[in-house]
């Protein structure tokens, strides 16, 4: 039986980072529907996610993105973040949105435009000494829309040379994190596709490069769970970014659509324990909130994370192992499915259900009523209004 007081301790000590891009507006290739009051610089990205942290208490971090959070000075930028309770987390580079880029970007046939974009990555590692950053996330839309276009192999050569020289540039603990994605915006053959490529260009380049899972990258029905067993194994599991998705790449909150496929990760993070921060594992969020309010939208995301993690903090591991060597099947898949089925709620929040917002003031939060909270009728409306955390009224949506 799981030990209850050590299961709390081990939410209170888990990490979740908050994304700069998911505070601002967001949408699809059809329409971008602006919100009112969202925040306009880096800055007040961080502002906010200060704000997801004073409601959860742990979410302390949040990753940049460049050049959407480009400032001409990031110690300054790093100590502002200091002073609302938080710190700056991992570097994300963009080699994705410019004209050059079209054809690719580290696997570019020009090598001028290899250049360019080998040249951002070592600017974001410039970026990494300044904010005292571990984290550099790397991931490239570069592929090709049809066979023929160029050829497979030079392109892998291509992105191995960057990703050489972005990691030889890497000091301390800094390390890279590489992303994968089955496809878009290429279509034909994407240059890092899978967990394989990626893994594999990690091995070569050594112990600082690790792979980063994006629950969201995957084929239908991939089994993510067996991916993430794999990767801790091996000690090449860096990150993860969190979302959900229904169909491709949607970028929905974090445990929306799939809740037992979150469940099934966060358990075989536990089974190996490598959930507490020193670890080492990046515990991200990587989300678009096009339609509901942002703040709300990435608290709920935190605590989809947490009740995905309190569950698999109570498997009976000693009564599943045991089921597991007898082959005693049922037995096996019932003990998974009692934890997975165990309401966690009134845990998170520290008190009866209802009584206070979590985490509850056992974690050094003061106690506080989330929007719908007690998903009552009155709950509901209020749900609906999302009132004080929906956004900053004080903020003008002018350019």
């Amino acid at each position: 039986m799981a030990d209850l007081n050590a299961v709390k301790q081990a939410l209170r000590e888990q990490r979740i980072e908050t994304p700069s891009w998911a505070f601002g507006n967001s949408g699809t290739r059809f329409k971008v529907f602006a919100q009112a009051g969202v925040p306009r610089t880096p800055e007040e990205k961080i502002a906010d996610a200060a704000t997801v942290h004073r409601f959860t208490g742990v979410a302390p971090s949040v990753a940049l993105h460049i050049p959407w959070d480009k400032v001409g000075d990031y110690s300054k930028l790093s100590d502002f973040a200091a002073e609302n309770g938080i710190r700056l987390g991992a570097i994300n580079t963009n080699v994705f949105q410019d004209d050059d880029y079209k054809l690719g970007s580290v696997t570019n046939p020009d090598p001028a435009v290899r250049r360019k974009a080998t040249d951002h990555l070592l600017e974001a590692v410039d970026i990494m000494d300044q904010t005292g950053s571990r984290d550099l996330k790397l991931w490239f839309s570069d592929g090709l829309n049809y066979p023929g276009q160029d050829d497979l192999r030079l392109r892998q050569d291509r992105l191995a040379a960057a990703l050489r020289e972005a990691y030889d540039r890497l000091s301390g603990d800094q390390r890279i994190l590489l992303e994968y994605k089955l496809f878009e915006p290429a279509f034909y053959a994407t240059d890092v596709p899978d967990w394989g490529t990626s893994y594999a260009h990690c091995v070569e380049l050594g112990p600082k490069a690790t792979v980063c899972i994006d629950t969201g990258h995957h084929a239908p029905g991939t089994n993510i769970e067996f991916i993430v067993s794999f990767l801790l194994r091996q000690g090449k599991l860096g990150a993860f970014d969190f979302n959900s998705r229904f169909y491709a790449d949607d970028d929905l909150m974090a445990g929306a659509a799939d809740p037992f496929q979150l469940f099934r990760i966060m358990y075989e993070i536990v089974r190996a324990d490598a959930l507490t921060p020193e670890y080492g594992i990046n515990f991200m969020l990587d989300q678009c909130h096009n339609i509901e309010a942002k703040i709300p939208a990435i608290i709920r995301s935190v605590m989809n994370v947490q009740e995905a993690t309190a569950k698999a903090l109570l498997v009976d591991r000693d009564a599943l192992f045991a089921a597991q060597a007898a082959g005693d099947v049922l037995e096996a898949n019932g003990i998974l499915m009692d934890a997975y089925n165990t309401d966690v709620r009134p845990l998170l929040r520290g008190g009866p259900r209802g009584e206070r917002a979590r985490p509850g003031p056992d974690r050094g939060v003061p106690a506080q009523r989330l929007p719908g909270e007690d998903r009552g009728r009155a709950g509901r409306r209020a749900a609906g209004r999302l009132g004080r955390l929906s956004s900053h009224p004080w903020r003008s949506t002018a350019p």
